[in-house]
C-alpha cells in the first residue's frame, strides 16, 4: 500500500500527462467542433476581440480549439500546439470575459492553467512526440 501512495517512478508521471493531455485536448476539441460545424451562423455573431475581423478571429479560434486540441490529445507537436490554445484562453478569460464575474471566467482560466502546465511539463513518454524522441535517441 505504501508503494502505491509514495511511489514516484516516472510511469505515474507519464500516465498523468497522458490523461491530462488527452482529456483537456478532447474536451477542448468539442468546443472547436461546435464552432466549426456551425461556422456560417457563428460568423454572423462572433465578436472581433483582437481587431482582425470576426471571420479571422473565428478561424483562429477554430484552428486552436479544434485542430491544435486534437494535436494536443495525441501529443503531436505538443508545445507548438499549446501556444495557440494558451493565447485563445488568455483572450477568452481576459478580453472576452474580462468584465464578467469569476464564475464566467473560470472555465477558460482552468483550461489556461492546464495548458500552461502541459507546456512546462511536455507531452510525456506516451505521446507521438515521445515516440519520435525515443526513435531519435538510438
Amino acid at each position: 500500500m505504501k508503494n502505491i501512495f509514495f511511489y514516484s517512478q516516472s510511469i505515474f508521471k507519464d500516465i498523468a500527462l497522458l490523461v491530462l493531455r488527452a482529456g483537456a485536448g478532447l474536451m477542448m476539441a468539442t468546443h472547436g467542433w461546435a464552432k466549426l460545424s456551425d461556422f456560417s451562423a457563428n460568423l454572423q455573431t462572433f465578436p472581433d476581440l483582437i481587431g482582425l475581423g470576426s471571420a479571422v478571429s473565428l478561424q483562429l479560434v477554430i484552428f486552436a480549439e479544434f485542430f491544435c486540441a486534437l494535436f494536443l490529445a495525441i501529443g503531436f507537436l505538443t508545445r507548438l500546439s499549446l501556444i495557440p490554445l494558451i493565447i485563445t484562453m488568455c483572450v477568452a478569460a481576459f478580453i472576452a470575459h474580462g468584465g464578467d464575474p469569476f464564475s464566467v471566467q473560470e472555465m477558460s482560466l482552468l483550461y489556461l492553467t492546464v495548458f500552461v502546465s502541459l507546456f512546462l511539463l511536455g507531452p510525456g513518454k506516451w505521446s507521438v512526440d515521445g515516440q519520435i524522441k525515443k526513435k531519435k535517441s538510438y
